[in-house]
């Protein structure tokens, strides 16, 4: 499947991107593309941003899937329609922690305590240390 995506370019501390079509098995750093469909620079104070939109909106009609930032940013910038996309995934609390220590607590209960188990262990705590 082909995917549109930001491709980080540039120095270290100063990012640069490139809009690529790309194969979605092609890893972001792979640097293996079919075509550069625009850049982004966020350090400018204006954040310079090219992008071929006629062309961008071509490859989408013939099937090429956007990733999450590149939609949301086409959706800010009001050249594609739809709603923004939550990139984050939600915060859940951990349910196989709480289901474990939920089971485990009545698990966990002490065992009656027999006599002789204590006379045992008085034993040995008792018992003489041979020098």
């Amino acid at each position: 499947m082909l995917m549109i995506r930001l491709q980080r370019v540039g120095r270290k501390n100063e990012p640069t991107f490139r809009l690529v079509l790309t194969d979605s098995k092609n890893g972001p750093k792979s640097g293996k593309y079919l075509e550069v469909l625009g850049s982004y620079d966020p350090r400018r104070e204006n954040k310079v941003d090219q992008f071929d939109i006629p062309k961008i909106k071509e490859w989408i009609s013939k099937g090429a899937q956007l990733s999450v930032t590149v939609h949301n940013f086409l959706v800010s910038k009001k050249a594609i329609e739809g709603k923004k996309i939550n990139a984050l995934p939600k915060k859940k609390p951990i349910v196989k922690l709480v289901e474990a220590e939920k089971a485990a607590a009545p698990a966990a209960a002490p065992a009656p305590v027999t006599p002789a188990a204590e006379t045992k262990t008085e034993v040995k705590a008792e018992a003489p240390v041979a020098a």
